[in-house]
């Protein structure tokens, strides 16, 4: 039972809260007539506001009305959010192209005061333009703990229940008890609400404790070494046993003098102790009361967090730590599955991890009879017609799925044998990259995609782009911040990557690995007939391919994935039309199946399909006929 007597501490408890929930009704009932209720948004309104689809509503209406310039803001605003969103990328890629369009007009009219100078801060930094970046970090570490109390304040709104169909209702102390948990768990998250940059999903890690971190050096380096003491001082509320910071605190003590007071900055102090005092109540209500909670800072202090779930912490270091060895052991491989194919370059030899090229994958004869299923394909159309590139305007590129090719091998447009081998080729590569890469776990084949590249006649003269942008294939690369973001639309699941090659007679092409910074070049690889390249799909191997300048580059390109909810479904397709064509070979009558395997192609007669029966499966991938879907990309795993 509770001390001080009955109703005592009720009153000492509840009696402030009763206070405040009148102070706020007397407040906001004049502001926001006839109920405040009747102005709170539903969460599926708040959500599209988050994603800023009004904007996309009004960058249409704006195109009517013949507003271009705030058409093209709104749809700028729009896109910074979604850029995975491939109807206004080509929205905006038109606004580029007409006349009465300005590049200012491309503004975001959402943006968020302490990022755009957060960003303006760190350039300046990198660019060892201290005094400015001083100016512009300030900037953002005020604008940014002014948004962090704007979002605090909205975590006090009503009870939002996850758990609608929820029976029992709580009784009073455990319904006023989850609702301020509720409260508590909003407010730490705000952190992350502003460490996230517009379009992104992941926030920057240790937002606030990096503005200080930088701002130490930054005024260090313009000579300001009070400030930079403080700066430091403040770093330390988060990091208290940070040695390099420790040292240089002791750096400006004794160029200040020892009888300097250092102090940290009253509003980090604050911060500090109010973040610690809503950390310790959820981590007892986390123990106690069954609640969960991930905490969105690195800094919290290990005495803070309970037992059980410090175990669990411990769990999963030691888990990362057994995968980073696993990957160390990767290293001393064992015998390849193939006995003809040779290693030419490891991940040492290209400056890196997780890389390493194969030869003699393929002979000079296969390569050419999968040259051929490109040519038959593009002669045959639906869907493999040449194209603009969607990375570079000067080139046209073709792509075929295995799916793809084994219908029109059905329809009798390609050789059945060059689709089997498109098939064998590409699992013959799954395997050589699974025994070396992750011997003994399944890869699945996540997309596989037989694609040529060819340069356009008369436009390769001073041309300066890329034939593929340096990217990485399961984040989005972010060089300006060093960092790559496991998040849609990327493709996350994507564990390993893969190049076959089927030919070298053309210029340019090859493919480069780079730094994060996407422009130090740290390994190439050039092209040949049967020559493989793989490489683990994160941020460590960041790539790109130098421009197809003269004639056409035709590759297998390869992604793998270890889930088996991700697995490429049109290959399994594809296999099962395979069996089919196989059973239907050996059946004992003779008859065939639709189609043709070409073994007549040196006939004159060219090979004519049933007429009366259909290919097995109608329904193509959307965008494989350009007439019927002209926005869609059939080239969608290219981005």
């Amino acid at each position: 039972p509770p001390r001080g007597g009955p109703g005592r501490w009720e009153a000492a408890l509840l009696g402030p809260v009763l206070q405040r929930a009148g102070c706020l009704q007397r407040c906001l009932g004049p502001r926001l007539p006839p109920a405040p209720s009747a102005h709170r948004a539903s969460r599926a309104v708040r959500r599209d506001f988050e994603r800023r689809e009004p904007y996309n509503y009004l960058q249409v209406a704006f195109f009517k009305l013949k507003k271009l310039d705030q058409a093209v803001s709104a749809a700028h605003t729009f896109f910074i959010a979604n850029p995975q969103h491939l109807q206004m990328r080509e929205d905006i890629e038109k606004y580029r192209r007409m006349s009465g369009v300005k590049s200012d007009s491309f503004r975001d009219l959402e943006a968020t005061p302490h990022w755009e100078a957060y960003e303006a801060g760190v350039q300046h930094y990198d660019a060892d333009e201290y005094l400015q970046a001083v100016a512009r970090l300030e900037e953002s570490l005020t604008e940014a703990l002014l948004a962090l109390e704007e979002c605090r304040a909205l975590c006090e709104g009503p009870w939002e229940d996850e758990d609608e169909e929820e029976e029992m209702q709580p009784g009073l102390y455990e319904a006023i008890a989850a609702h301020y948990i509720q409260v508590l768990k909003c407010r730490q998250q705000c952190v992350l609400e502003i460490a996230t940059k517009p379009g992104r999903i992941s926030a920057t890690e240790d937002f606030i404790p990096s503005h200080l971190d930088l701002l130490q050096f930054a005024y260090s380096q313009v000579g300001n070494q009070t400030v930079a003491a403080e700066c430091a001082a403040s770093y330390l509320l988060f990091y208290p046993t940070d040695e390099p910071m420790l040292e240089k605190m002791k750096q400006y003590r004794t160029e200040l003098g020892e009888d300097t007071a250092v102090r940290a900055r009253q509003n980090i102090h604050q911060y500090v102790q109010r973040s610690l005092m809503e950390k310790k109540l959820i981590y007892y209500a986390v123990e106690h009361l069954g609640e969960t909670f991930n905490d969105p800072d690195l800094w919290t202090p290990d005495e803070l967090i309970p037992e059980n779930l410090k175990e669990k912490y411990r769990e999963d270091q030691e888990k990362q730590k057994r995968e980073t060895l696993d990957v160390e052991e990767r290293e001393k491989r064992g015998p390849l599955p193939f006995e003809d194919i040779a290693i030419t370059m490891d991940s040492h030899q290209m400056n890196g991890t997780q890389r390493v090229v194969f030869d003699r994958v393929l002979t000079e004869s296969e390569c050419k009879d999968l040259l051929r299923l490109t040519k038959a394909a593009g002669e045959a159309g639906d869907g493999y017609r040449a194209r603009r590139s969607p990375h570079t305007p000067h080139e046209r590129f073709e792509g075929l799925t295995v799916l793809k090719a084994v219908q029109l091998a059905q329809n009798g447009d390609v050789d059945w044998r060059d689709a089997k081998l498109l098939l064998q080729a590409s699992e013959k590569s799954r395997k050589i990259i699974e025994s070396y890469f992750t011997p003994g776990k399944k890869l699945h084949f996540s997309f596989t995609h037989l694609v040529c590249r060819t340069a356009v006649d008369g436009q390769q003269e001073g041309r300066m782009d890329l034939s593929h942008p340096v990217h990485a294939d399961n984040c989005l690369l972010d060089p300006e911040g060093q960092e790559c973001w496991k998040e849609p639309p990327a493709y996350v699941y994507r564990d390993y990557s893969g190049i076959l090659y089927l030919n070298d007679d053309f210029q340019g092409g090859g493919l480069f690995f780079t730094e994060m910074d996407t422009v130090t070049v740290t390994a190439e690889v050039h092209p040949k007939c049967g020559k493989l390249v793989a490489f683990s799909s994160g941020k460590e191997n960041p790539h790109g391919v130098w421009a197809v300048s003269r004639g056409r580059r035709c590759a297998i390109a390869l992604w793998y994935t270890h889930s088996r909810e991700h697995a490429e479904q049109e290959r399994v397709k594809a296999e099962e039309l395979m069996k089919q064509r196989t059973v239907e070979e050996d059946r004992p009558d003779g008859s065939k199946h639709q189609g043709t395997d070409h073994s007549s192609r040196s006939s004159a007669k060219p090979p004519v399909p049933n007429s009366g029966s259909k290919p097995v499966n109608q329904r193509q991938k959307p965008g494989s006929d350009r007439k019927e879907h002209p926005k869609v990309l059939r080239a969608r795993d290219e981005f």
